[in-house]
């Protein structure tokens, strides 16, 4: 299992020397995942991708879960001929984590199928390498989030509420809106306190009114139909609606089934997929056979 993920509340805290930005980020797990399927075989490994979200996916060594792969294979000088098959239902480039996530679960796969012994510590090591959001997917649940996204400290897990995600039909640049953040132009926060404390106490209202994301600034501004999905869905009546990453999906929270159903319905026709799903606790695991 290679969960979905979504940002509660990510603020920018500025940039580091590295060239990297130094975060602090409420990150949620979904139940919407990929199904990454590891088999021994002969010769290096090879990657199959297949399923309703792989449209648009990198295939080569470029994919995070090749270089997840190559990534073990570096760390601890030996090969590993695996066939991966990555069964696709996280939206690609969506702001959802569905690539950090799968290179999670490769790096986690691996090392129960050869039963290398690695600790969760090496592990999350060599996930930091890949991407600021991998750590976070050996956790799951719900995690405060810091650094460049690789410092994680575990929150409560509010339960199980549906949440809605509709993602317009366009592409967004990470390093681009990352780039062109003006923090001086910041006006609002988010109050990771606040949203730690909404979540322990299941507050579902008080998780709402916490959310926030500093990089709506940059992406609203440069992609009107990110900002018309939002303004539907709060002209909708959805209780807690934001942006995930950096884009271009946007996520609300709903009370029942039947609100998240009708949400969906109401956004439809401003979006090329919509999803219906719910918070999760758990990270990348294994799935019963």
């Amino acid at each position: 299992r290679a969960p979905a993920k979504v940002n509660l509340t990510l603020d920018v805290l500025g940039r580091r020397p590295d060239g990297y930005h130094e975060i602090a980020s409420v990150m949620q797990a979904l139940e919407l995942a990929d199904r990454v399927t590891i088999a021994a075989m002969d010769g290096p490994a090879r990657l199959v991708c297949c399923g309703s979200g792989a449209a648009g996916m990198a295939r080569g060594e470029e994919n995070l879960a090749l270089r997840a792969v190559r990534a073990l294979e570096g760390h601890l000088g030996r090969e590993f001929p695996v066939e991966i098959t990555l069964e696709k239902a996280v939206p690609v480039a969506a702001g959802l984590g569905g690539g950090s996530s799968d290179a999670a679960a490769v790096l986690w796969g691996l090392n129960a199928l050869f039963g290398l012994g690695l600790s969760p510590e090496d592990l999350a090591g060599l996930a930091a390498g890949l991407g600021a959001d991998v750590p976070f997917f050996f956790m799951g649940g719900t995690a405060l989030a810091r650094g460049i996204g690789e410092r994680l400290a575990p929150l409560a897990f509010p339960g199980p509420w549906p949440v809605v995600l509709a993602r317009p039909g366009l592409a967004v640049s990470t390093a681009d809106v990352y780039r062109s953040l003006d923090l001086a132009a910041v006006g609002r926060h988010p109050d990771n306190a606040a949203m730690a404390a909404a979540l322990a106490a299941r507050d579902f209202g008080g998780v709402c009114r916490a959310l926030g994301n500093v990089l709506e600034t940059v992406t609203l501004a440069r992609y009107p139909a990110v900002a018309r999905l939002k303004e539907r869905f709060a002209a909708l009546g959805a209780p807690g609606v934001l942006m995930s990453g950096s884009g271009p999906t946007v996520f609300a929270l709903a009370r029942d089934t039947g609100q998240a159903e009708a949400l969906a319905s109401g956004v439809a026709d401003l979006a090329e997929t919509v999803i219906i799903t719910a918070l999760s606790p758990h990270g990348v695991g294994r799935l019963p056979v």
